[in-house]
């Protein structure tokens, strides 16, 4: 036997492509799970594997530092955030509608955080969280998404500011209600509910026009009656 195919025989099985997937995988699952539960500033190599399950050797066989799974993380939250309005955004073309697919995409991606949610927000933030840097990401991504269908609508683009105060505040909403739920736990129905008609009646009053207010006038639930 040669002396290579000894040193084969004695060292581990040559892990597969799709194992080594998995593990990955693991990672950052486990590193979402501590970021929700401490923040990025309490996160830590130590921490991720303990929650993974694996040895040290093994995190650093994929990953430099905790920094770079929690990366991983906000990547994949940001492409659903943007690809979830890009794909709403798509679905028709009157300007009312189009705006409460917007929500709608926004609070399906909210409530596919789970307890994730909270720290998410509370860096949204902070210049010196990675969260940040994100967030600007996802942001400008949405404001591209919002202009080009209102050119595609024949529509004159919202006036930045317009724009920028409807998406904070839905952030904000967003948020509000994220706090005000324990870790896991899913937010009221009915304030859910309350907050989706609130982020509606923004985006009617700050991208709106007369006739999308008329036309909203007409849908069941979305301003009360007199």
């Amino acid at each position: 036997m040669t002396e290579e195919a000894t040193a084969v025989r004695r060292g581990r099985p040559p892990q597969t492509q799709e194992q080594a997937e998995e593990v990955r995988a693991r990672i950052v699952d486990a590193t979402a799970a501590v970021f929700a539960r401490h923040g990025s500033r309490g996160l830590s190599v130590a921490q991720i594997i303990e929650q993974a399950g694996l040895a040290r050797p093994t995190f650093y066989r994929y990953f430099g530092n905790a920094a770079e799974p929690l990366h991983a993380v906000l990547e994949v939250s940001n492409d659903g955030l943007v690809g979830g309005i890009g794909a709403a955004l798509e679905g028709t073309d009157e300007p009312v509608q189009l705006g409460i697919r917007l929500i709608d995409a926004y609070m399906d991606w909210a409530r596919g955080h789970g307890p994730m949610l909270r720290p998410l927000f509370a860096e949204l933030h902070d210049p010196s969280s990675v969260v940040s840097a994100y967030r600007e990401r996802a942001i400008e991504d949405i404001r591209a998404l919002v202009r080009k269908s209102f050119d595609e609508l024949g529509r004159r683009p919202p006036a930045p500011l317009d724009l920028d105060a409807a998406l904070h505040v839905c952030e904000y909403i967003v948020y509000r209600l994220a706090a005000g739920t324990e870790p896991g736990e899913d937010p009221d129905p009915v304030l859910a509910s309350e907050a989706r008609l609130t982020m509606i009646r923004v985006l009617l009053v700050t991208l709106g026009t007369r006739d999308d207010l008329a036309y909203a006038m007409e849908l069941p639930g979305i301003f009360p009656d007199v």
